[in-house]
């Protein structure tokens, strides 16, 4: 049987000869949510409860639910990296760091990553061309203001149009992260407008250890998502001793992990990962300059 071949090349290795990376990437959507009081046709789902109103009525529960995650979530997951030491890539909408500016200068003030999850937290894949290109824009621009740096990542909400890549490609962007299908980087040659191929780092993301698994699994526990990430951390470790280098994502919410009773789970995982000095703690903007710096893109 002929198996896939390892995803890195087998002299690959991470700064320091490291063979396992690890990035923490936290959500920022809190307040770029859909809102019919900002002109939006319909409100968000009531996230912990999976309910979805069946009139396009404000939420005003559900707002003030997001609302959780800027007042009590982000303060929280800050003390903890802060705690730790490590850095993170925060994916945030333009419109949330808007909304709450103190999150942004903290951000900069850690010397942390911002990567551009949209303007709003919204679909693309149902703009046209020119509003998507607009809409990428926008989030560009706003979060370059707030935080004082332009963001070199894209992360779209789930559903990303066949033009995106293009897209981020003609706007600077170095990579693209609305893709899970490996455990490590690789080039994809994107076409463009005018016929050519052009390169562009994807760099995978990860569902299963992320904490969204606490409202699609209701029974699944802050011990469980623990546990969950320490194997597939321990996995990933062991593996790229052998097959090649690796990498690993873990998703966090303001509004989800950042509550009483999980935020513990997330410092016991870094307290956890602190414990080995072989795995490289990094910003995705890094993995992914590392990565194109020593794997040639494709002609």
């Amino acid at each position: 049987m002929n198996l896939p071949s390892d995803p890195a090349p087998k002299d690959f290795a991470w700064p320091g000869g490291k063979k396992l990376a690890l990035s923490i990437v936290v959500n920022v959507e809190e307040g770029a949510e859909r809102r019919i009081d900002e002109g939006d046709k319909r409100p968000e789902p009531v996230d912990e409860l999976g309910a979805v109103p069946g009139k396009p009525i404000r939420v005003h529960g559900n707002e003030t639910n997001y609302q959780y995650g800027i007042n009590q979530g982000a303060p929280r997951i800050l003390r903890i990296l802060d705690k730790a030491k490590m850095p993170a890539t925060w994916t945030v909408c333009g419109q949330a760091l808007e909304k709450a500016p103190w999150l942004a200068k903290a951000i900069t003030a850690r010397g942390d990553e911002p990567c551009n999850h949209g303007y709003k937290w919204n679909f693309t894949t149902f703009m046209t061309p020119e509003e998507e290109r607009d809409f990428i824009k926008r989030g560009t621009e706003s979060i370059e203001k707030t935080t004082g740096r332009r963001p070199s990542g894209w992360l779209s909400r789930y559903l990303h149009s066949d033009i995106t890549r293009r897209i981020i490609i003609e706007q600077g962007y170095s990579y693209h992260m609305d893709d899970y299908s490996d455990d490590f980087p690789y080039w994809a040659l994107t076409e463009m407008e005018d016929g050519s191929q052009k390169p562009i780092v994807i760099l995978p993301y990860a569902i299963d250890t992320n904490d969204m698994k606490f409202w699609i699994a209701p029974s699944f526990t802050p011990e469980m998502w623990l546990d969950y990430a320490k194997r597939t951390f321990d996995f990933l470790r062991e593996e790229s001793k052998g097959q090649g280098a690796r990498m690993m994502s873990l998703g966090l919410h303001l509004r989800i992990i950042g509550r009483p009773g999980r935020i513990d789970a997330f410092r016991a995982f870094l307290d956890y990962v602190a414990t080995f000095e072989d795995v490289w703690v990094a910003k995705r903007e890094d993995i992914a300059k590392h990565f194109a710096e020593n794997v040639p893109a494709p002609n």
